[in-house]
């Protein structure tokens, strides 16, 4: 199979990237706004934005990795748009509905809902394709 050059995904990374800093931002400002430096200092506000930001960074690389590969074993466009839109879309979702107090959890599940599909779909092609 001949290695095609990346296309699609940088794209995605990219808008990803951006959520990722707004996301840290938000982190970034609370924790000057308490005077917290480190940790959470039982702040249950702070804690809820670290842990969206968090949750961000421990799926988005695994599926970025798993995106690439996809990319470059040469899967069509239409379907790596299909499945980093996928991922933009549940990651911001996610985002969205666990940022809220109290939750949105109707947001929250989709974005997990949508973030195990592109994992779990793009490992399924890279070992079935």
């Amino acid at each position: 199979m001949k290695t095609m050059p990346l296309t699609v995904v940088p794209l995605y990374a990219a808008a990803l990237s951006v959520l990722f800093v707004l996301l840290s931002i938000r982190v970034i400002r609370m924790r000057h706004t308490r005077g917290i430096a480190l940790g959470v200092a039982g702040d249950a506000e702070l804690e809820r934005r670290v842990r969206v930001q968090a949750n961000f960074v421990e799926y988005v690389p695994l599926a970025l990795v798993l995106l690439t590969m996809t990319e470059l074993r040469g899967a069509p466009p239409f379907l790596l748009h299909a499945l980093c839109l996928c991922l933009l879309a549940a990651r911001a979702s996610h985002a969205w509905g666990m940022s809220h107090t109290p939750e949105n959890f109707r947001f929250r599940i989709a974005g997990m809902m949508g973030t195990f599909t592109v994992i779990v779909g793009t490992a399924l092609l890279l070992v079935l394709g």
